[in-house]
């Protein structure tokens, strides 16, 4: 009757966290954690550490100005994820001058579903500010910052997380509770290891973007795109068997002047062009996924910025969403049909083939063009201008499947594909690396705790040999 029941028996002198009496806080998982922490010299969070958050109030935003408002979605474990993101006055950033961040800041997703998540505020995000769902920690000289991260989104911080947060559909980590963290000190040599490690990793992040911008150079460069001015007119007077009895549209955002010049480029490119339906070819056929088969599910606030998949959703299908039907494949991309998120196209790599994604992309490749190239092309400004003007609808303005397959794109030529495809696989191959090194230090700091750092030093080695 009582199998798989778990009892945690303590002294009245080994409750802690302010009388709390909560079965989940002494988990038994979490008590052995916790020893694992306090056999070594240790420190809440707060007693070496500046804590706060973010502001309060509305933001003011301010289109003019260059400080960014990174809010608690881009705060990804142990990097900040890229992103277009809005600015504030400079102004409120005044008023709120203790959360404008620092370079040895450390982030904190402290009100939401990842609640726990942190990463090292990155220097090239500054000048930057951060919403009150956003907690900093800056640490004393007895942390770096690269080591604090890690150590954070590691089975030891990730524990603290589970056991401070409050609620269930909004989890939040009050700053109180943050600071009671508890952080092991361990020896100045290993975290400066660890910061090495980190900082590697973000050197190949940002190497990443700089080889996906060449791509996108080579193809603009060949497609003319690259010193292009579309007309700026806002009227355009077109007959009625040019207009309606065409394309079925009386919208006047669909005949702004711009469009036909994009669609001009597109007619008048050098090797031709062809609509979608003819290069591509489009996986639409709904997949129901088996209820008691696990599944990588991938969804819009998966696809990163240069066209990569940062993570996925691991579920059974029975608690999968209606939405999760369609089933991709490596060297597939994904587009996305919602008009407020067109940019979110991705190139499927291996370790997601046999995946599902959302019924919001559309799934295609081709045997015309390789799938690097024809992740670029719709990430482009030409296509992303293109799929914009076809998009339909009131309550959700998205691109329906007919008019996306009637899209005419460029035949880019062979050689320059080759190019293109081979900056976007270095690309992908220095991701790979970046997360390679973050798993690594991760790991690193797991064993330093668990066993030593000399063990942890050898375990680095023998890792990024």
């Amino acid at each position: 009757m009582l199998e798989g029941l778990e009892i945690s028996v303590l002294n009245l002198s080994e409750i802690e966290n302010f009388g709390d009496l909560s079965s989940e806080y002494y988990l038994s998982e979490y008590i052995k954690k916790s020893l694992e922490i306090r056999k070594m010299k240790y420190f809440p969070i707060g007693d070496i550490s500046f804590v706060t958050d973010g502001e309060h109030g509305s933001p003011d935003w301010d289109v003019n100005s260059n400080i960014k408002y990174i809010t608690a979605e881009y705060v990804k474990p142990n990097y900040i994820q890229d992103g277009n993101f809005k600015t504030i006055s400079k102004e409120q950033d005044n008023r709120n001058a203790r959360a404008h961040l620092k370079e040895n800041d450390v982030l904190i997703y402290s009100v939401g579903a990842y609640a726990g998540y942190s990463a090292k505020a990155e220097k090239h995000l500054f000048p930057a500010n951060i919403p009150r769902s956003v907690a900093i920690v800056r640490p004393n000289e007895l942390l770096n910052s690269e080591y604090l991260s890690v150590f954070l989104n590691s089975k030891f911080g990730e524990f603290q997380t589970k056991r401070f947060r409050a609620g269930n559909s909004q989890p939040v980590l009050a700053l109180e509770k943050i600071k009671q963290f508890e952080v092991p000190i361990l020896v100045e040599a290993f975290q400066d290891k660890i910061a090495v490690i980190y900082n590697q990793a973000y050197n190949y992040r940002q190497e990443t973007k700089s080889l996906y911008i060449q791509a996108e150079n080579l193809l603009l460069k060949e497609i003319g795109l690259q010193d292009f001015k579309p007309s700026k007119e806002p009227v355009n007077i077109k007959n009625f068997r040019d207009s309606f009895a065409t394309s079925g549209r009386l919208d006047a955002e669909y005949y702004q002047p711009k469009y036909d010049d994009y669609l001009e480029l597109i007619e008048s490119y050098s090797n031709g062009s062809e609509v979608i339906s003819t290069i591509c070819n489009l996986n639409g056929k709904n997949y129901k996924p088996e209820d008691k088969n696990e599944y990588k599910y991938i969804e819009l606030s998966n696809v990163g910025k240069t066209g990569d998949i940062n993570g996925c959703t691991v579920n059974y299908g029975k608690e999968l969403p209606s939405r999760a039907r369609r089933k991709v494949n490596t060297g597939d991309v994904i587009i996305s049909s919602i008009e407020g998120s067109l940019q979110s196209c991705a190139l499927v790599s291996k370790e997601y083939n046999n995946a599902l994604c959302s019924t919001g992309f559309y799934v295609i490749n081709s045997d015309l063009i390789n799938s690097e190239s024809l992740l670029v092309l719709f990430k482009s400004e030409l296509m992303q201008n293109i799929l914009k003007q076809n998009c339909s609808g009131t309550i959700l303005t998205g691109l329906n499947k007919d008019d996306f397959l009637n899209i005419r794109i460029p035949k880019i030529i062979e050689a320059k594909q080759q190019q293109i495809a081979d900056l976007i696989e270095q690309s992908f191959s220095l991701k790979k690396q970046s997360e390679h090194l973050l798993e690594v230090a991760k790991k690193a700091v797991e064993i330093a705790i668990e066993e030593d750092e000399a063990v942890a030093l050898a375990y680095i080695k023998e890792e990024t040999r």
